[in-house]
């Protein structure tokens, strides 16, 4: 008679895997294509982050491995720094329509990430042709397939990401047959699929609500984070169990701390001006010169390569504030260029950029030396957003239109954090375009990143 060999270790589920191996996380950094890299994930748990997500991956192209440039981009295992000590918890997403390659692609990244989510929410054109992200929503056996094929033959959890439907009845219906396939974490981002670019509008709480309530797993809520103190409305608003953020991260990964937590912070220098940090009611504000120039350092100590247009981006949303008065500086920004095995060159142009953009700005707030926080936060007159002086990290609103083509008005807009989620793939990296607004003066251009990119947005095919 044999022996039979050690059981598997019991594979926790539902709230006792968000307790206990996650850590019970209430703020949470959402999968933002070209945008939740590891530099930028590092960043973030610096400043309160408790959870990411990687960006979004193609899981068929991942899991086929025959363009090993893409599988080493989209997730490094080879370096050991993706998914290491200082990359956990972490949830890897994938995008798919194929149970068996997500499977595949799943069984990669099983050993270096604590859980596999499934992008159910991405509403741009390129998921339509490729079918995926929104626009598997209708095909619910699909769905279920994938999610319970992984739940079934991983040994971590399987999560979703997902939009809303236009009814609360056929939200809360999707929800359950989520939790029935298996899915341990429910992330529900509370717009529908056509609410995209300018026409987003809101995204419903409520319907979020209704989500917790008709579940048992845990729920985390995405959408209408501007600022810190919007945190605790909506966990109120929709009984989530944590937040998850996307843009407002992006412009400002100290996000998630408040102005009590200011100790976390200490200035470069002890001449630096009294009111170099900002901390309000909204929460803590860092000089994004400062988180800028740590972004960068994290970068160039990374073995892991960082995509240069990840990099440029991150610079170009933090800096925004002082963008329109430091005009020359932004146009430099966009015109540093990488060139192959010469990363390091382009990184330290990046750095002498920002601190010529931070002599300047020490300039601007020693000036305002004296004046009171209150008299620095201003209100801006088309959102009725609040307006922080430009040395500090702040959200970014644009004048948005709801569903009907109409302008909403500053409650609503106030309220609004996203007009382009990068959660759900709504990035040129997947096949999306930006508002002019957001794009570099002078776009980088790399034929081979170019046609990578072409490759990696084909739709998935049917048969697959």
């Amino acid at each position: 008679m044999t022996e039979a060999g050690p059981s598997a270790p019991r594979k926790l589920q539902g709230y006792e895997f968000f307790e206990k191996v996650l850590g019970n996380p209430k703020y949470i950094v959402a999968p933002m294509v070209d945008q939740s890299e590891l530099a930028w994930r590092r960043l973030s748990r610096k400043y309160g982050a408790q959870l990411v997500y990687t960006p979004m991956i193609h899981a068929k192209m991942f899991a086929e491995g025959a363009r090993k440039p893409y599988r080493n981009e989209a997730f490094n295992i080879p370096e050991r720094e993706e998914g290491g000590a200082g990359d956990r918890p972490l949830i890897v997403q994938f995008c798919a329509n194929d149970p068996d390659w997500l499977l595949k692609a799943a069984k990669i990244v099983e050993p270096h990430c604590d859980a596999v989510d499934i992008n159910l929410g991405c509403p741009q054109d390129i998921a339509r042709r490729g079918r995926y992200g929104s626009f598997l929503q209708d095909e619910w056996d699909l769905i279920y397939k994938m999610i319970n094929n992984l739940h079934n033959n991983l040994s971590i959890p399987v999560t979703a990401k997902f939009r809303v439907f236009p009814t609360v009845e056929k939200t809360v219906q999707y929800a359950q047959m989520l939790e029935r396939a298996g899915a341990q974490i429910l992330t529900c981002h509370g717009r529908t699929r056509e609410q995209r670019g300018h026409h987003s509008g809101l995204a419903d709480w409520q319907k979020i609500r209704a989500v917790k309530e008709s579940v048992s797993v845990p729920v985390i809520a995405n959408g209408n984070l501007l600022f810190y103190s919007d945190i605790d409305t909506c966990l109120a608003a929709t009984g989530a169990d944590a937040v998850m953020s996307a843009e407002g991260n992006l412009y400002n990964p100290a996000i998630f701390t408040s102005a009590t937590d200011a100790a976390l912070y200490t200035p470069e220098d002890s001449s630096a001006p009294a009111n170099w940090a900002i901390t309000s009611d909204t929460g803590l504000h860092l000089p994004h010169t400062t988180l800028a120039l740590e972004y960068l350092e994290i970068v160039n100590t990374l073995e892991t390569r960082t995509s240069p247009s990840a990099v440029k981006g991150h610079l170009f949303k933090l800096l925004r504030p002082a963008m329109a008065r430091e005009t020359d500086l932004r146009e430099q920004l966009g015109r540093v260029r990488f060139q192959k095995g010469k990363e390091k060159e382009a990184y330290a142009k990046y750095e002498e950029i920002v601190k010529q953009m931070d002599e300047r700005m020490r300039r601007d707030a020693r000036a305002a030396e004296g004046r009171p926080v209150e008299e620095l936060i201003t209100i801006d007159p088309v959102s009725g957003v609040k307006v922080l002086p430009h040395w500090v990290a702040q959200p970014y609103t644009r004048p948005l239109l709801d569903v009907d083509g109409k302008k909403l008005n500053k409650l609503d807009v106030a309220q609004v954090a996203n007009v382009i989620d990068p959660t759900d793939c709504e990035t040129e990296a997947c096949g999306a375009k930006r508002s002019v607004s957001e794009r570099t003066p002078e776009p980088e251009v790399n034929p081979k990143r170019a046609k990578l990119a072409e490759d990696n947005v084909n739709p998935i095919p049917l048969s697959a």
